[in-house]
Order: structure tokens, then sequence, then C-alpha cells
């Protein structure tokens, strides 16, 4: 089973969160909310690796002006990929508290839909397990 270390920003605007909803054809967790981020590359740094995941994910628009790291954690997951192969993984997450100084989002081919989220309207969204649990230790949820 291969191993990934995963960063994952929890990016915060005017007291919303900004959450993804997954291609419905790939990824860890297809169709539902989630939190943006990735795999670091060899060489990155922690914060390299988040900012690099947040430009490549959501743009060169969006501008990020404070991170924090928060928490750790890890699992494994199945991911599939846009050819339909699937894959095992041991993940561990680096999650960050960030802060965006705009909402100017342009999201890659991973998901289809980006939206920001007052924290009351968390519960009644279709998050994945990863994200539900980052926002429940957030005393979010």
């Amino acid at each position: 089973m291969r191993q990934r270390t995963i960063v994952c920003p929890v990016i915060q605007n005017q007291g919303e969160y900004l959450l993804c909803k997954m291609a419905d054809d790939r990824g860890v967790f297809p169709g539902q909310w989630a939190l943006s981020g990735g795999g670091m590359e060899a060489g990155e740094t922690m914060e390299e690796a988040l900012r690099r995941e947040i430009r490549e994910e959501l743009g060169d628009a969006l501008e990020i002006t404070d991170v924090k790291p928060w928490a750790f954690r890890d699992d494994v997951r199945v991911k599939t990929y846009a050819d339909g192969t699937i894959e095992q993984i041991y993940m561990i997450y680096l999650i960050f508290d960030c802060v965006s100084a705009n909402r100017d989002v342009t999201f890659n081919e991973e998901f289809q839909a980006i939206a920001w989220v007052k924290p009351e309207a968390l519960a009644g969204m279709d998050l994945n397990v990863a994200t539900r649990e980052t926002f429940r230790q957030k005393g979010l949820l």
C-alpha cells in the first residue's frame, strides 16, 4: 500500500468556509463536498505544497493571506482515478487554517462546483467523512 502525505487547507473568508464538490467519477470521495488539497511532492515544504495545491485546484487569483498549521490525522482510503483505476492509499493529513483576502476561485476538473458556506449550514451538506471530521474537530458540527 502506497503512503501519501496530504496538505489540506481549511480556507475561511468573512466567516464562511470554501468547500469543493468532488467530480462524480474520481477522487477519494466522488460527488461529495470536501476541502481542497492534495499530496506533497518530493522536495517541497508543507507550506509550499499547500500553496501549490491551492493554485492548481483553485486558481492563481485566490489570495491566501494567512496560513497556520492546525491538526493532523491519518487513515486508509480508496482512490479512483480519471481512467477508472483504483488504489488503496495510507494517507497522512496535514490540516491548515487559512484565510483568503478574496473569493476569486477558478476550480479545476477535480471539482464540479465550489461554495462559500456559513458554519451553521455545514451540517446540512453531503460532506465526505474526512471533511465532516475536520469541522467536528473545529467545533463547527
